[in-house]
């Protein structure tokens, strides 16, 4: 009996080292490089994010400098068109992407109730491999003959025939991009399936951790056609293949055809997270639940699949067989729908909720307002006929950009506001917040609404040079350019001065906020949940 009793109390001590062993954690450097916490890596994910944001952002600025003015100002063409593909490259691979898979390592596990993520090795490589690829990628700028130039769409021939030697590296930093981004899917798929506190029903998960779970599997299914696509770009570049050589028998309109069945579900995977953020902020700012839970799960899922049927609507006018275009067009309408049914749900959620407007709100209401311009102009394009007039002008430059700037990052800059008293256990500063929101809900209006107008009257994107009659709106536009690049400072300084103190945040600082991660305390504790919690 005492060997029984003696043993049950060495095992005792045995696990209480073993939990406080779990407890401590690296500080200083090492805790960084070699951490495989979910927040320390969400948060190296997160702030990577920003610096791409701010580097992206750098290469924009050049860009709305030299269209200041018609003539050829500041940069010589060939660098402008640099500018203009690395800027794009950065801003989706660099910018949005990781800011994602920064919110999802930070808030799935606290969202279903599990202690971390389920691959938590792969996920610090994961993240640690993003940084070479960038910098392989800005390196190629120092090169001679400078960065890629055939804009971030890469189209052959451009990429191909007429492009500088630094296309190797630009396909060896899209490849690793590509493993990280498979390498984050692989490992939110299998926490959700295998890591959910007990009872909690594929139909009680939250839904940003559903729009996660459907973007991951756009992630696995789409990134390898990108890593084909490039492979197949550099050996017609370098090792004499002619895939998209009309002389050597291959087809430049095939490139098109396989970088858009990556392109368009990459769209996706770029705004659905979007959705799961804004389907959390507004019910916890209207103190209600969701109107229809299940036809927003569902409509995510339709519009994953549906983004797989689309992507030659970027390509009517190659021409196509006219059923050929007809099917794409009736497709891209359809989509609509289900994107529809998230707006009006989110409509109806705010019907006759007691509001309040705080700066997450504020983020989510212009999320609300401004992606819808963005949808509708998406619509326009999916019109064939009239897509023969507004394809390639600035019409399609405004149209994504409300998607992914008034969209993604304005969704975003929310789930920051919203989360960031969780993270930090400070509540940032309201006026501040507010101040960065009126900031850059007017300036980025002021930049991309007008492109519209410019796009209508036949100006045409990707050129450093330009007619006298855009003078002016081009002249408006940059100026939005630089009052919304110098608008995100604000948000930098919010960031910091939240992380460096503040109020005391309590562990549930807004009144309407429901879900797991707001039964832990303030700031969320280094391992969230050690035992998981029940889910009634």
């Amino acid at each position: 009996m005492n060997a029984i009793t003696r043993e049950a109390e060495m095992d005792a001590t045995h696990i209480g080292e073993h939990s406080d062993h779990h407890e401590e954690h690296p500080t200083g450097i090492k805790r960084w490089l070699f951490t495989t916490n979910h927040k320390d890596i969400g948060t190296l994910y997160l702030w990577f994010s920003f610096i791409m944001f701010l580097t992206g952002g750098a290469m924009a600025m050049v860009i709305r400098a030299e269209l200041f003015q018609p003539g050829l100002q500041l940069v010589e063409p060939n660098f402008f068109n640099q500018m203009t593909t690395v800027h794009g490259l950065i801003m989706v691979f660099g910018a949005v992407m990781p800011a994602f898979t920064g919110l999802a390592n930070w808030l799935i596990p606290m969202m279903i109730g599990a202690p971390d993520m389920a691959l938590p090795r792969m996920n610090n490589w994961s993240f640690w491999i993003l940084p070479f690829a960038f910098a392989i990628l800005l390196s190629s700028l120092f090169l001679e003959g400078g960065g890629p130039n055939f804009g971030w769409t890469f189209y052959a021939p451009l990429s191909t025939t007429y492009s500088p030697d630094s296309t190797a590296l630009f396909v060896f930093s899209v490849h690793i991009m590509g493993i990280s981004s498979i390498m984050g899917a692989i490992n939110v798929i299998v926490t959700i399936v295998n890591m959910r506190a007990p009872g909690m029903t594929w139909m009680k998960l939250p839904l940003f951790v559903w729009t996660w779970l459907i973007t991951a599997f756009l992630l696995i299914a789409v990134m390898p056609v990108l890593a084909g696509v490039v492979t197949m770009v550099l050996t017609d570049k370098f090792f004499g293949t002619s895939f998209f050589d009309a002389a050597g028998g291959g087809d430049p309109v095939m490139f098109q055809h396989i970088f858009w069945f990556f392109g368009h579900p990459e769209v996706y995977i770029m705004i659905l997270p979007s959705f799961g953020i804004i389907s959390a902020i507004v019910p916890a700012f209207s103190r209600k639940k969701l109107f229809g839970y299940s036809s927003m799960v569902y409509a995510t899922a339709s519009i994953a699949i549906l983004s797989f049927l689309v992507w030659a609507h970027h390509m009517f006018t190659t021409g196509m067989p006219v059923f050929a275009e007809l099917f794409f067009m009736y497709c891209t309408m359809l989509i609509a729908v289900p994107t529809g049914v998230k707006v009006f749900n989110w409509v109806a959620t705010l019907w006759r909720g007691s509001l309040t407007f705080e700066t997450p709100m504020l983020f989510a209401l212009a999320f609300i307002i401004l992606f819808t311009i963005g949808g509708f102009s998406g619509l326009m394009l999916a019109i064939t006929p009239v897509d023969f007039q507004y394809h390639d002008t600035y019409f399609v430059v405004a149209h994504f950009h409300y998607v992914l700037v008034s969209g993604a990052i304005f969704s975003i800059m929310a789930a920051a506001y919203y989360w960031l008293p969780k993270w930090t256990g400070h509540m940032y500063s309201e006026k501040l917040g507010k101040l960065h929101f009126w900031c850059s809900v007017i300036s980025v209006n002021v930049l991309f609404f007008p492109m519209h107008f410019l796009g209508l009257a036949g100006m045409p994107r990707r050129i450093p040079d330009y007619a006298i009659q855009f003078a002016d709106v081009n002249q408006i536009v940059s100026i939005g350019g630089f009052a919304f690049g110098l608008s995100q400072l604000i948000f930098l300084v919010v960031v910091i001065k939240c992380i460096r103190g503040g109020e005391a945040a309590p562990s549930k600082p807004w009144d309407g906020a429901e879900g797991l991660e707001w039964t832990l305390p303030s700031p969320a504790p280094y391992h969230s949940f050690s035992t998981p919690p029940e889910v009634k």
